[in-house]
């Protein structure tokens, strides 16, 4: 019984490190791609041409062409550089700044860990997407001031969790012998408390870049994000929405495309879990 139990645990982590590895593929070649759109486009996505405007797809322009006479699956390719990297930067920005709270919040505690917790608290009580339209629109908009907004509201889920995770460190064997050895507070929090505290953070955010990518489309879409001409799929999808039912392939074109990039990334961030449970191991 105890084998048949360990076969079939080898088994799915097999299927886990093969869904990795798929998922893993398909989230660098976006990014690469994203990253050579300029030279990856077939056509320059700014070019207008009035006398193709609206047209449907066909061979020349698979995705067809905007109201502009712009070729659509060049201005998805190009919009693709604005989109993922901005996640990626907002990602990375409140996953290192969270994380820098939550580890000073559980390291020092006392007033500071109370102030910045109910500080924390604040941002929670408020839908987040809710709370950024509010504070993106005190901004003035654009695609800066939409990525502070969902910074400043998206932060505190990242310091909750290094929070913890660094108060179930704080009183562990190894750290008071790292105490004891004269290791000073910020050796301790570089060497000890962020290489054992990092995996569930990763995961964490891994698994907000699909959230935070269409919470940057939707504020785009609101008219807050990106602004026109600007290839951003989001605002493409706003600046195209009278459109939907005389040319649908005008604004479907970067909805696939968001809705594609979102899938491969939350599959990543579920397989990078699933991976990183140390039940199945």
């Amino acid at each position: 019984m105890r084998e048949v139990t360990i076969r079939k645990q080898k088994i799915k982590k097999g299927s886990v490190k093969i869904r990795l590895i798929v998922f893993g593929t398909l989230a660098a070649l976006l990014i690469v791609c994203s990253l050579f759109s300029e030279y990856l486009a077939p056509y320059d996505p700014y070019l207008q041409n009035l006398s193709i405007a609206k047209q449907p797809p066909c061979a020349e322009h698979l995705l067809g062409t905007d109201r502009y006479g712009r070729d659509m699956l060049s201005r998805v390719i190009v919009g693709s550089r604005t989109s993922i990297f901005s996640t990626l930067l907002l990602v990375a920005i409140i996953t290192a700044f969270g994380t820098a709270v939550g580890v000073v919040c559980g390291w020092y505690g006392k007033a500071l860990d109370t102030v910045l917790m109910r500080i924390s608290d604040l941002f929670l009580a408020f839908p987040g997407l809710v709370f950024a339209l509010a504070v993106a629109g005190v901004l003035g908009g654009g695609l800066q001031n939409a990525i502070i907004a969902l910074a400043v509201i998206s932060w505190p889920k990242y310091a909750r969790i290094a929070r913890s995770q660094t108060l179930a460190r704080k009183e562990t064997v190894w750290m008071k012998a790292a105490k004891l050895s004269g290791s000073s507070t910020g050796k301790i929090i570089f060497k000890h408390i962020l290489p054992n505290i990092i995996g569930p953070i990763l995961v964490t955010s891994v698994l907000d870049i699909g959230t935070m990518m269409m919470e940057l489309a939707a504020l785009s879409f609101l008219g807050l994000g990106a602004k026109p001409p600007i290839a951003e799929w989001g605002s493409m999808m706003s600046d195209t929405r009278s459109l939907m039912t005389i040319s649908p392939w005008i604004t479907f074109s970067p909805g696939i495309a968001i809705f594609l990039s979102v899938m491969i990334f939350n599959l990543l961030g579920d397989t990078i879990r699933d991976y990183a449970d140390p039940k199945g191991r």
